[in-house]
């Protein structure tokens, strides 16, 4: 059975989970450029883009060509070290996207993610062509929490944003998912279930292994 909802994905976090290979990657980028990292700097930049947490976070630069000198290669390192230590998608994500497939959902990646990585990762995690497209982080000019993301991957899709179900796991981008007038569904691979019920989600899983197509569709369909 084909529902009238349509089905968007966050990556890092949903889809698979990079953050060790990010940290690495940040702390590579500090000791490369001799730049200071303080604790608690990935936690308080998670969801956000580099134009954000470079200036803004880290404070590494503000001049716009240096703030997109260092985002590239910090995206570039991170790219370099998947590629050889490898990823998994989270569990039970791949058997949802069958599911979806099989029932001929409308599906897309919107994200605040590079779409290199998106694409490189997508290869390596063996889900190439399991997503109808993907909105990513030079696609949109405002980052999460604003819904820009969210509202272009529906669009994408062809689905009202009423009818769109959000898979989450970090605050901004269940801000974000709500915002657009959106259903959310959180993952506590980032933050934990009670956490993820108190900034609105209409329901916290572990994983996508707690999940199926009925359930999730329900959310909206019997709305």
């Amino acid at each position: 059975m084909t529902y009238d909802v349509g089905f968007i994905f966050d990556w890092d976090g949903v889809v698979v989970d990079s953050s060790k290979q990010h940290a690495e990657s940040w702390d590579i980028m500090s000791e490369r450029e001799g730049l200071p990292l303080f604790d608690g700097h990935f936690k308080m930049g998670f969801g956000k883009r580099n134009e954000v947490i470079i200036p803004e976070i880290l404070k590494w630069a503000t001049e716009p060509d240096e703030v997109a000198r260092l985002a590239f290669l910090k995206e570039e390192t991170y790219r370099s070290i998947v590629k050889k230590s490898g990823l998994q998608p989270l569990p039970g994500v791949a058997a949802f996207l069958k599911s979806l497939i099989d029932n001929g959902q409308r599906r897309v990646v919107g994200s605040s993610t590079p779409r290199a990585n998106i694409e490189a990762v997508t290869d390596i995690i063996g889900l190439a062509g399991c997503f109808e497209g993907v909105v990513a982080a030079e696609d949109v000019s405002r980052g999460k929490p604003d819904p820009e993301v969210f509202l272009k991957a529906a669009d994408l899709i062809s689905m009202k944003p009423e009818r769109c179900v959000v898979f989450e796991d970090s605050f901004s981008g269940i801000e974000a998912g709500l915002a657009a007038g959106m259903t959310v569904v959180g993952i506590a691979t980032t933050n934990p279930l009670a956490s993820l019920v108190e900034a609105g989600v209409a329901l916290a899983v572990e994983s996508f292994e707690e999940l199926n197509l009925e359930r999730v569709a329900s959310l909206i369909v019997n709305q």
